[in-house]
């Protein structure tokens, strides 16, 4: 006889294998930030970067909404571009947004990024992890995370995070062998940050690719897939689950379950009964409410996730916005989704794991 496992750890672990849970795990992507007073308050003494880069600020700020919230799960505070500063990109993150100096534009660019060593020179983030490990005991997951190399791509040949991607579409399609190379080596350095997280404690991981839905299937396939392929074979973590979310995902839904990744995060335009359907019990689902619901009222935020619960049964599902949670949502609406999804039971399976 199995004894219960109840622990916010386990259960996260459990649904992201698709075993037995009594209830859906629930964590919110962004859910260290702006919307957030405790934030603001650290914000308004510190640089974005130097919170990042300060093992104990990050720490601080990606605690905040496990203790304010009470979601499942912390994601260490950082951000995506962490990894472009790492390769030889100077990053300034001004109020109008990251910008990264000397952007990518041809081969000769490519050629001068280089490896790092992350137990060096990214150090703070594997810190961070150590110190909320730390804070939370065993008993609660902590979140590593990176871009996946299509989308750190996108934005070293751009130099910004805002506005559209038609620069790096034009280079993929004029000088797809380029593009290749700089994949290859963002591939390549990611594993090797990733695998430096999970060292500090990270008990699963994710790969965030915002700008996937701007590839055709094709090029996809071509370019993408591969390289996302690449990172996670590299991992050689079987007991750290492997999150991969893709913006536009209902479009490559059946490429992304092809990645080696255990759950795919999924936008709000993809309808999660139907991407149970296709992709049946060979990885499970994170996601998808729509995040503009959170700025309406509660009776409809609490609607919402028992629908988004209901169309995958709660199997093999970790519940989350479509994406990130956005600043002007109201704590006590973020607070209300947290719990509308805690409090749904699966008595039949959480008896199963008991005994079973």
């Amino acid at each position: 006889m199995r004894q219960k496992r109840d622990s916010k750890k386990q259960l996260f672990l459990d649904a992201c294998r698709f075993q037995p849970v009594e209830r859906v795990p629930v964590w919110i992507m962004r859910q260290a930030g702006r919307y957030l007073p405790q934030y603001q308050a650290v914000r308004a003494k510190h640089s974005f970067l130097e919170i990042c880069k300060t093992p104990e600020l990050a720490a601080e700020v990606s605690l905040q909404p496990f203790r304010v919230l009470g979601v499942d799960a912390v994601i260490v505070f950082s951000d995506i571009l962490i990894v472009a500063e790492a390769m030889g990109m100077p990053l300034d993150v001004p109020d109008a947004g990251p910008v990264l100096s000397n952007p990518v534009r041809d081969a000769a660019s490519v050629r001068r990024l280089r490896d790092f060593d992350p137990e060096r020179e990214t150090r703070f983030v594997g810190d961070a992890i150590r110190s909320i490990c730390k804070e939370t005991g065993p008993d609660v997951p902590v979140i590593g995370f990176a871009a996946a190399p299509w989308t750190l791509a996108c934005y070293m040949i751009e130099g910004r995070t805002r506005g559209d991607i038609s620069r790096a579409l034009r280079m993929l399609r004029e000088e797809p062998e380029t593009v290749r190379e700089l994949l290859e080596r963002i591939a390549r350095v990611t594993a090797a940050y990733i695998q430096s997280l999970i060292a500090a404690g990270a008990a699963a991981v994710q790969l965030f690719d915002t700008w996937a839905g701007e590839l055709s299937a094709e090029e996809y396939d071509s370019f993408e897939l591969p390289v996302t392929q690449m990172i996670f074979e590299a991992l050689g973590q079987d007991d750290v689950p492997k999150i991969l979310f893709a913006k536009g995902s209902a479009r490559h839904l059946a490429s992304l379950a092809k990645s080696g990744a255990d759950v795919l995060s999924v936008d709000s335009q993809t309808d999660l009964a139907e991407a149970r359907r296709t992709l049946g019990r060979r990885v499970a689902l994170q996601g998808n409410v729509e995040p503009t619901v959170l700025l309406g009222d509660e009776a409809g935020i609490r609607r919402a996730v028992r629908e988004a619960v209901e169309k995958t049964g709660g199997a093999g599902h970790i519940l989350n916005l479509g994406h990130g949670i956005l600043p002007a949502t109201p704590v006590e609406n973020a607070r209300a989704f947290v719990e509308e999804g805690q409090k749904i039971l699966q008595p039949a399976r959480a008896q199963a794991s008991e005994t079973d």
